[in-house]
């Protein structure tokens, strides 16, 4: 049976911890890496009703969007919300983790803006506020005689390097020399002693999840001839493709009640707010899924001529159309809720490819604290 462990991989090798707001708390929140799993149960946020519902399937892994210990507890105790629920799902064998700010950012299509991108068919989206950030992986570097190599790519590639989406095996190579000179207490795969040598050899490159270079780097010691191994572990950047928000343009313009009205129906958010003009003619969108005000700047910056996001305050929103921006607030809720099936299709394939067997489903408990 697959274990706490094996997903907690999963997801933090599509979804990587490095990739999170310094603030945040994402990871394991309760339980075990050891413990078994038989079912995911995907939701949004960590109530008792959801815990419950865990509950119902023998070892199932609750995977929340929001964690149930964003702040750090002095004690464990049913003194707070979060600690009530972290020992309710403790005594139910519940295990809990958390992947927030880490999917916020996410450029391939599971990111939290980018549900309510499709509902309103921007075009050309690209993220609002995006920056050079360790996107979890690193590129191992290695040099290997060209007789080794193929041996060798096969042992890095089951140890888990050399992926990069749906291409296995991926790696650049490139012709060189080496030269060295073996010392006493060498033991060297051609050359002799005390004397100059050199060895026609592969510059071998690999990318290698943040969570598999312990793996990666021990297979390399394992399946290289030679007894002392030369290898760099560069760290990589994401680029623009990995940040906050999206940012596009409608297929047509529209008036602001239009857009409003979309989105409304769309994610769908009943407790939509329209801060603006409704007869505002809108070209282009800035989106920002959960709590987004802080955006208002990098909205103004990207040309965007309203922002969409919840939990917009009074003063943030005065300011926003001071300054000729309209606000859509949609909800918090409302616009990450919509992100939950996107996030389940990618669990879905990256377990398959994976082998793992526990089925994964979306959570049925409303937990919208607006809701009537």
């Amino acid at each position: 049976m697959d274990t706490v462990g094996d997903w907690l991989g999963l997801v933090h090798d599509h979804w990587p911890p490095a990739q999170a707001a310094s603030w945040d708390a994402v990871g394991l929140h309760v339980g075990d890496p050891a413990w078994p799993v038989a079912r995911v149960l995907v939701a949004l946020d960590v109530t008792p009703e959801v815990v419950d519902e865990a509950a119902a399937v023998e070892h199932t892994l609750l995977l929340a969007h929001h964690p149930l210990l964003f702040r750090p507890l002095a004690r464990l105790t049913p003194s707070s919300a979060s600690g009530r629920t972290a020992l309710a799902a403790a005594r139910a064998g519940v295990a809990v983790a958390a992947a927030h700010t880490n999917l916020d950012v996410a450029g391939d299509g599971t990111g939290t803006s980018d549900p309510v991108a499709r509902v309103l068919g921007l075009q050309d989206a690209v993220a609002l506020s995006s920056d050079l950030r360790d996107d979890g992986r690193v590129k191992l570097v290695t040099f290997v005689p060209p007789g080794h190599t193929e041996a060798l790519l096969d042992a890095l590639a089951d140890a888990g390097a050399g992926t990069i989406g749906a291409y296995e095996r991926c790696s650049f190579r490139v012709r060189g020399s080496g030269t060295f000179r073996p010392g006493d207490g060498a033991e060297p795969y051609s050359g002799t002693h005390e004397q100059d040598a050199a060895e026609d050899e592969d510059r071998l490159e690999v990318e290698v999840p943040r969570g598999r270079v312990a793996a990666v780097v021990a297979a390399l010691r394992t399946a290289h001839p030679y007894d002392e191994v030369a290898y760099d572990l560069v760290p990589r950047l994401a680029g623009a493709e990995v940040g906050f928000g999206r940012v596009g343009d409608l297929p047509s313009p529209l008036p602001l009640r239009e857009v409003a009205t979309r989105l409304r129906d769309g994610l769908p958010a009943p407790h939509l707010r329209v801060g603006g003009a409704p007869e505002l003619e809108v070209t282009r969108v800035a989106i920002v899924g959960g709590s987004g005000g802080s955006f208002v700047g990098a909205a103004l910056a990207a040309g965007a001529q309203v922002l969409v996001t919840g939990d917009v305050d009074h003063h943030t929103a005065l300011d926003a159309r001071t300054q000729g921006l309209a606000v859509l607030d949609a909800g918090h809720h409302g616009t990450e809720h919509a992100a939950l099936p996107a996030w389940r299709e990618a669990l879905l394939a990256d377990a398959q490819d994976r082998r793992l067997g526990a089925d994964v489903v979306l959570s049925t408990v409303d937990t919208d604290p607006w809701r009537s």
